[in-house]
């Protein structure tokens, strides 16, 4: 609904004019999501956390200042090496980042992506295994293997 203007007696009034009944909105395009806008927001938000500079995080990432801005910026597609080093010198893992830029795109789409375990699959596992489980490693495994240490 939008207000016009409408004169009375020389008084000038705004007065609701409702759409037409043919009315029918315009579609919209869908906003682009372009990954590297996304990343480099992530990986500036993660950094900032942390209270660090980029000169910092650029030394030792081993990357220029100006080419970790410019990621930062998504003016540049980083390589998934150059994403591993900035990642290591953030101290996070490369997962984690990912992770977050995953929920930006998710959202970004319109999705509502749980970060929780179902009701439905919770109480399947309770029923199956007879317990709760919080993470991987608590999942019952038929043979438990050591890792290779070398």
């Amino acid at each position: 609904m939008t207000k016009q203007p409408v004169s009375v007696n020389g008084v000038v009034r705004w007065k609701d004019v409702g759409q037409s009944e043919d009315f029918t909105p315009e579609p919209q395009e869908p906003k682009v999501i372009v990954l590297r806008h996304e990343i480099g927001e992530v990986l500036r938000d993660i950094r900032q956390r942390q209270g660090r500079t980029l000169r910092e995080v650029s030394h030792s990432a081993r990357v220029s200042l100006g080419y970790l801005s410019e990621v930062e910026r998504g003016q540049k597609e980083a390589s998934s090496e150059l994403l591993a080093s900035i990642c290591a010198a953030l101290e996070i893992p490369l997962s984690q980042m990912l992770r977050e830029v995953s929920d930006r795109l998710a959202a970004a789409e319109g999705l509502n992506v749980p970060d929780t375990v179902p009701n439905e699959l919770s109480e399947e596992f309770r029923r199956e295994y007879g317990m709760n489980a919080t993470g991987s490693m608590d999942l019952p495994h038929t043979q438990r293997t050591r890792p290779i240490v070398r």
